[in-house]
């Protein structure tokens, strides 16, 4: 199994108990850079692996597919971690590994554990508070949406649709005991509650 730790904005007391735990109790621990190793360092012995910042895709996919190679082998005899800057989600190198995880490996089972991201401590950091609807970018095409407090997740698909997004994930009370995740469109219910989510990709 290959886990994505998200170890927060680089503060050690923000990496929380779940990625505490798992880097303890992993098999073995990578990470893509020094600042992510120093984070692990009081909980595990973490190796490096080399995710250079350039953008000749051909020499990042050769990079990608190597270091996949190199943690498929353990990953499928025990665990490990893959701790990262962050979310393993949002804009990581992290969902870079796992593309090409599910390509040539796809009998690793996959999971991430969420950190706090760039976002939210952006805002804790210098005391802004979103409360209405906001936009991320790095420049590129927007092709993602997420609508919180999804209490008509039918009308939000419809919605969707007609601005051009094709694949919808329906969630409810995320890592609670009562989490709902659907992921079929035709499944999704007229009605959510104020916990609900409705993700949707071009």
């Amino acid at each position: 199994m290959l886990i994505g730790v998200g170890l927060g904005p680089g503060d050690p007391e923000l990496l929380t108990l779940k990625a505490v735990e798992v880097l303890k109790n992993s098999d073995k621990v990578y990470v893509p850079g020094r600042m992510a190793k120093d984070l692990v360092a009081p909980y595990a012995d973490a190796e490096i692996l080399e995710f250079p910042m350039i953008r000749d895709i051909e020499v990042l996919n050769a990079l990608w597919k190597e270091n996949a190679d190199k943690v498929a082998k353990e990953a499928r005899e025990g665990t490990v971690a893959f701790g990262l800057i962050g979310d393993p989600n949002f804009f990581s190198t992290f969902s870079h590994l796992k593309k090409v995880m599910r390509k040539y490996y796809p009998d690793v089972e996959l999971a991430t554990v969420p950190g706090i991201s760039s976002i939210t401590s952006f805002a804790a950091r210098t005391d802004v508070a979103i409360e209405n609807s906001f936009e991320v970018s790095d420049g590129s095409e927007v092709r993602y949406k997420i609508h919180l407090k999804a209490t008509q997740p039918k009308a939000i698909v419809k919605q969707l649709e007609a601005e051009g997004y094709t694949e919808f994930i329906f969630a409810e009370r995320l890592f609670s005991d009562n989490e709902l995740i659907i992921r079929k469109k035709e499944e999704i219910p007229e009605e959510g509650d104020y916990f609900s989510i409705i993700y949707g990709k071009k």
